[in-house]
């Protein structure tokens, strides 16, 4: 091909069409022949299902149907016993082909064995998988989500906010499912004692892993956000954009108790990013305030009469290591240096 074409506009333009094409063809491929072999890991767990109520089948039948099937399909893999076993599993759990076709087709074998193996409760599974689906967690990441109970931080706890009061309806609920209580905060490594600043800078620091905490559709803005307002200069902790709620997110950190005087402060921040930084189009900005112990009576009259939206949330802190004890560790940029030496 000579290397004029590639000057040519036109060409270039249909070149990358043609690759675009060609990337959605080969990803629906793909979901298409995963979504094949879930329905076939289905059936096989039925006929299994079926021939053990009927024939009586046991653990040595299934032991040579594995054995079989791996003769006669020798470059499949999923064919051993155990897997014939998660087959078993999976269609005695999901009996209704429906929801088989409908909420898990969509989800990869390894996701799964992990919501068969990790939960009990059908429902808390059937969210996961649709947590999977909209947020596309890996294996290693869905995980952490269970291990950390995220499905009754956001389903079940007695969450905090106005929200009900301050929000239109079609917003309110959607601000009410964002935000957990508690938010686990585990993969800090900071000390009892610590400050705002200290808490604030380290999550700064893991700002990927906060960010998979606070959950999808979180956008980091800045942090220390400087707002003027007449003429004097003010420092949000946090600043975020929620891609789903189309709105701004204040975020305060406190290292104690919960305060009434948190959410008179946080209410003047969303003002001012209301007036100062919110365009038209954006809808009205929410303020978390995240501290590490709250009483629910007090934090609920404090909220009571506030104009603007906000939620009280606890952080924890799964793995706090003594001030004397992380003063003598190392740090990561130390043990870096030692591997290259």
């Amino acid at each position: 091909m000579s290397d004029e074409l590639i000057n040519i506009p036109s060409y270039i333009t249909i070149l990358e069409e043609l690759k675009t094409k060609i990337r959605q063809a080969r990803y629906k491929a793909v979901i298409s022949a995963n979504k094949e072999m879930i329905f076939l890991y289905w059936d096989i767990g039925e006929t299994i299902l079926i021939q053990q109520e009927r024939q009586g089948w046991g653990a040595k039948v299934i032991e040579r149907l594995s054995q079989d099937l791996s003769k006669s399909f020798p470059y499949m893999k999923g064919l051993s016993l155990r897997n014939l076993k998660y087959m078993r599993q999976f269609a005695s759990l999901y009996p209704d082909y429906v929801i088989v076709q409908e909420a898990l087709a969509q989800l990869t074998w390894y996701h799964i064995i992990t919501l068969m193996d990790k939960i009990k409760n059908e429902n808390e599974r059937l969210w996961y998988a649709g947590q999977i689906i909209q947020n596309g967690w890996s294996r290693n990441v869905l995980v952490h989500q269970i291990e950390s109970g995220l499905y009754q931080r956001q389903k079940g706890a007695h969450k905090i906010t106005n929200f009900k009061n301050t929000l239109p309806a079609s917003q309110s609920d959607l601000a009410q499912q964002t935000i957990k209580d508690p938010y686990i905060f585990d993969f800090l490594n900071i000390s009892q004692n610590a400050k705002e600043i200290e808490l604030q800078n380290e999550l700064l620091k893991h700002i990927t892993k906060f960010l998979l905490e606070l959950g999808a559709g979180f956008a980091f803005i800045g942090s220390q956000y400087h707002i003027e307002v007449s003429k004097k200069d003010f420092y949000i902790d946090l600043l975020f954009y929620h891609l789903k709620l189309r709105c701004y997110i204040v975020i305060e950190l406190k290292t104690g108790d919960f305060k009434p005087e948190y959410t008179g402060q946080l209410n003047f921040y969303l003002s001012a990013v209301d007036s100062r930084i919110k365009n038209k189009e954006d809808n009205p900005s929410i303020g978390i305030i995240l501290c590490k112990n709250k009483n629910k009576i007090i934090a609920e009259y404090a909220l009571r009469n506030m104009t603007k939206p906000i939620g009280v949330s606890e952080y924890k802190l799964s793995r706090i290591i003594p001030e004397k004890l992380r003063k003598a560790l190392p740090t990561v940029e130390e043990i870096e240096q030692g591997l290259k030496q």
